[in-house]
């Protein structure tokens, strides 16, 4: 029996892991050759931090090892994203697929390609702290809490820590310099939580630019 966690925790990353699938259909696409969409966003992470790769193949073998269906685990696979697989196949095939392509992975994780991010979940995952800041402070509700934007940047920098601001500079600079095309600005800056129109007259690249020195100033 795997040690005691908190509720929630023993199966944290796999339920991170099912979360790329939940944002590309809900259902296992993979096969033993080629990840499908939702493993593939999920590579493309764990590109940049393989830890989570290796973290993702423990809980699984934990996972598989106690069995889906016991009760000592009920809790816990209760909370993670249902993921359907496909016609005479079980979720433990499936996760065994995955497993294996993981391990193939953690041998080398630079074969795996680096684009921009394909969907809602990546964008989150890959600019965390802008994923906080934009849909912490600029969400459609904002009025209700701040008299305008300008008003929630500044409860941003006076709340929020030192290293978060410095981390959320460093992602504005690596949006704005992935992103090209004020398209998939837009997609980028809506899927991280943004749902504000820029100021009259300035474009979202020159926003979010502005957005970005007035943190570097604080």
């Amino acid at each position: 029996m795997s040690q005691a966690l908190p509720p929630g925790q023993r199966f944290a990353e796999l339920s991170d892991l099912l979360e790329a699938y939940a944002y590309t259909g809900f259902a296992f696409s993979d096969t033993a050759e080629t990840p499908g969409p939702g493993l593939a966003s999920y590579l493309r992470i764990a590109a940049r931090d393989p830890a989570r790769a290796a973290t993702a193949v423990h809980q699984i073998e934990d996972l598989l090892s106690v069995g889906l269906f016991s009760e000592e685990i009920a809790d816990d696979v209760e909370d993670m994203p249902h993921i359907r697989p496909p016609m005479g196949t079980s979720v433990e095939d499936c996760l065994r697929i995955v497993r294996d392509h993981l391990y193939r992975f953690l041998q080398d994780p630079s074969r795996v390609p680096q684009v921009n991010p394909q969907n809602s979940w990546e964008w989150n995952e890959r600019f965390p702290a802008l994923s906080q800041l934009l849909g912490a402070y600029f969400h459609r509700n904002f009025s209700e809490f701040y008299e305008s934007p300008e008003a929630a940047l500044d409860e941003y920098v006076s709340e929020a820590l030192p290293e978060d601001r410095a981390q959320a500079v460093q992602e504005f600079g690596e949006l704005l310099t992935v992103v090209s095309s004020d398209e998939e600005l837009h997609t980028a800056a809506t899927a991280l939580g943004l749902d504000l129109l820029p100021p009259e007259g300035m474009s979202l690249r020159q926003w979010l630019e502005l957005i970005r020195r007035r943190i570097t100033a604080a």
